[in-house]
C-alpha cells in the first residue's frame, strides 16, 4: 500500500484546497464532518488504511475552511452549495470517471447534495446522518453559529460546550467557519431519490445528533443500514466504522 500523500489544487474562485490520498485501486472519495478534517475523520483511527487494504485509492479532501484547505474571510467565497461545487471541481481536476463517494455528518450532507444534483458514484456512503438532520440543517446551522458566538464564554453544562471544546481542539478558524455555516441550507428531499446506486447508511448506536439513520436508509431507493458502536463524536474513533465501509465497498 502506498503512503499517505497530500496534494493541493485551486478551485475556480482561486481558493487553494487540499486532499489526501492513501492506497491504490478504484477511487473512493471520503468527506469529513463539520469542524473536523480528513486526518481526524479518516486517517487518525485507521479507517482509510482499512479501506485501502481492500484495493482502493482513498481520496480525502479537507473541505473549504477546514484542515489544510484555504479559509478565506471574505463571505463571497461561501455561496450556497459551495462544498458540493468544490467536490464536483475536484472530481474533474482528478479526471475521475468511476468512483465511490461518501461522507460523515456534513460530509454525508455534501454527498446528498452532490448526488441530488447529478453526481453518479458507483456506490455511496452516508455516515452519521439521519433523515431529520437533512431536513433541518438550518436549525443545526444555527446551533453552531450560536456556539461560535459563545466560544469564549460558554461554561461546562452549556449545550454548546462540547462542540466548542472540539472546535478548540481542531483550532478552527471562527470567521471562515461562520461564513461556511451561513452557506448551508436544508436538503431537498427529492435529492434522496437520486440514490439509485447501492448506498450504505452507517451510524453510531448512540448517535441521534442528526435524527434517525434507519429512517434515512428506508427513504433511499437502494440502501442498507449498519449500526456501529458509539456516539456522533466517538463512533469515528472505533475501528467498526472503517470496517463497515470497507466491507460494503468490497462486497
Amino acid at each position: 500500500m502506498s503512503d499517505l500523500t497530500t496534494h493541493f489544487w485551486t478551485a475556480s474562485d482561486g481558493v487553494e484546497l487540499a486532499y489526501h490520498e492513501l492506497g491504490e485501486g478504484r477511487p473512493v472519495i471520503l468527506l469529513h464532518g463539520l469542524f473536523s478534517d480528513a486526518q481526524m475523520n479518516w486517517t487518525k483511527f485507521g479507517h482509510a488504511e482499512r479501506i485501502a487494504a481492500e484495493g482502493f485509492r482513498v481520496i480525502m479532501p479537507d473541505l473549504r475552511a477546514h484542515g489544510d484547505s484555504g479559509k478565506p474571510h471574505d463571505p463571497t467565497f461561501y455561496p450556497k452549495g459551495i462544498l458540493a461545487r468544490d467536490l464536483r471541481e475536484m472530481v474533474k481536476h482528478l479526471d475521475l470517471a468511476e468512483f465511490d463517494l461518501g461522507g460523515f455528518s456534513l460530509g454525508a450532507r455534501t454527498t446528498v447534495e452532490a448526488v441530488g444534483e447529478g453526481m453518479r458514484p458507483r456506490r455511496a456512503i452516508l455516515g452519521g446522518a439521519g433523515l431529520e438532520g437533512l431536513q433541518n440543517w438550518e436549525r443545526r446551522k444555527q446551533f453552531y453559529l450560536d456556539a461560535i458566538d459563545e466560544f469564549d464564554t460558554a461554561a461546562r453544562g452549556n449545550p454548546h460546550w462540547l462542540s466548542i471544546q472540539f472546535m478548540k481542539t481542531m483550532k478552527v478558524d471562527l470567521i471562515a467557519s461562520k461564513h461556511l455555516l451561513n452557506s448551508f441550507a436544508d436538503a431537498f428531499m427529492d435529492w434522496l431519490q437520486a440514490f439509485t446506486m447501492p448506498t450504505l447508511v452507517v451510524c453510531g448506536s448512540e448517535d441521534q445528533d442528526n435524527g434517525s439513520a434507519l429512517e434515512l436508509a428506508e427513504a433511499l431507493p437502494d440502501a442498507m443500514f449498519v449500526q456501529v458502536p458509539g456516539t456522533h463524536m466517538s463512533s469515528v474513533t472505533k475501528p467498526d466504522l472503517g470496517e463497515a465501509i470497507a466491507k460494503f465497498l468490497s462486497a
